[in-house]
């Protein structure tokens, strides 16, 4: 019998205002601290995270991430860390600019903070570092050997930003539970170097399930700049949940398919989660699950804004190529399709897709 392993941050802190008490979350991890922001962090933030630290005499850098998490990047910023003898980086921002500071950690040795401003991905919590080129295309995965020290997530600032990036994270996190169930079901390691712990599997269903429950309030709440009791929920599963689930148990087809859509320049303009959210319903396809299990999702898809449909993820239609090409890339070594139980061939991929978009304009 294999050793199973569940991985997960140190510290998991969520609640509205908690950005204004950084500097008692992280006095423990000491400073220079890199502070690796996005441009809208870098605008609005910057100046909470200073009034924090204004009893501190801790060096605080700032440098503003240009974009992609390209290898380029994460190596510049690496040279900013240690032109300013830093010690510890953190990451304020999307999902990109977090991977961005976890990838420096991962070159320099040292421990890594995160602090997402958008629930869109689960980024946040993971130790892995997803790579693009500068064209956007999936160039790999960095793996961290260790996770973040701390996930500080304010849900105040969340609650600010524009809703689609909650929804993509609901489809990003709605994938846990099945590739969870995949990897469960084939044995197969997951990103930590073991098999599924109960615990792990079981907060991949609670994901689930918190979404199905409370996904559409939460949305309802986001478009209010509201932190109900059902959006703080979904920002945990969609963080947090969805994080330590997909680490400790694994990636399948849906993520595989993610992955080969970045490809195709017609798909660049779609978010993470949303190209997910797809895959979730072509591995349920793939998988041949019961219809009604294939109707809940498709239904939550449709009722928080989610797409099923090959017109939904792309402004031009897809060819026969296209569809191949995508197939033939979610099929090969550097993707999860190992994952799936049972052998999985390009067509079989290639079938899905196709039923997928049918099914997807059926319910439409």
């Amino acid at each position: 019998m294999m050793t199973k392993v569940l991985a997960s941050p140190s510290h998991y802190i969520q609640g509205p205002g908690e950005l204004l008490r950084i500097n008692k979350h992280i006095a423990r991890i000491h400073g220079p601290y890199l502070f690796v922001m996005g441009n809208h962090a870098m605008h609005f933030l910057k100046g909470i995270i200073e009034e924090s630290f204004l009893q501190s005499d801790t060096s605080l850098i700032f440098e503003k991430f240009n974009g992609e998490c390209t290898k380029n990047e994460i190596h510049r910023l690496c040279e900013v860390f240690d032109n300013n003898h830093c010690k510890c980086v953190v990451g304020v921002g999307g999902g990109k600019t977090l991977d961005t500071a976890k990838g420096v950690a991962y070159f320099k040795g040292c421990p890594v903070i995160s602090i997402p401003t958008i629930a869109s991905t689960d980024a946040p919590t993971s130790a892995i570092s997803v790579t693009y080129t500068e064209d956007h295309v999936f160039d790999g995965n960095l793996i961290l050997p260790r996770n973040p020290e701390i996930v500080l997530v304010d849900s105040e600032i969340i609650a600010q930003a524009p809703v689609r990036y909650l929804v993509a994270g609901m489809g990003d996190a709605l994938s846990t539970y099945f590739e969870a169930r995949a990897n469960v079901n084939s044995g197969h390691e997951n990103f930590v170097g073991g098999l599924s712990t109960n615990s792990s599997y079981a907060l991949a269903k609670l994901c689930y399930d918190i979404l199905i429950r409370d996904g559409l309030k939460a949305k309802q709440s986001a478009e209010m700049n509201s932190c109900s009791k059902e959006l703080e929920n979904v920002i945990e599963a969609n963080i947090y949940l969805s994080g330590v689930g997909f680490e400790s148990n694994g990636l399948a087809c849906a993520h595989s398919i993610y992955n080969a859509m970045t490809a195709l320049p017609q798909c660049h303009n779609r978010y993470h989660g949303e190209l997910v959210a797809f895959g979730v319903i072509v591995q349920l396809v793939l998988e041949n699950r019961p219809e009604h299990e294939i109707a809940e999702v498709i239904q939550f898809c449709m009722n928080v804004g989610l797409p099923v449909t090959f017109a939904e993820l792309s402004d031009t239609p897809f060819d026969h190529d296209d569809l191949m090409k995508v197939a033939d890339i979610a099929c090969s070594p550097i993707n999860f399709m190992n994952s799936e139980p049972f052998d999985v061939t390009s067509t079989m991929v290639y079938d899905a897709m196709v039923q997928t978009n049918e099914l997807g304009l059926k319910f439409r």
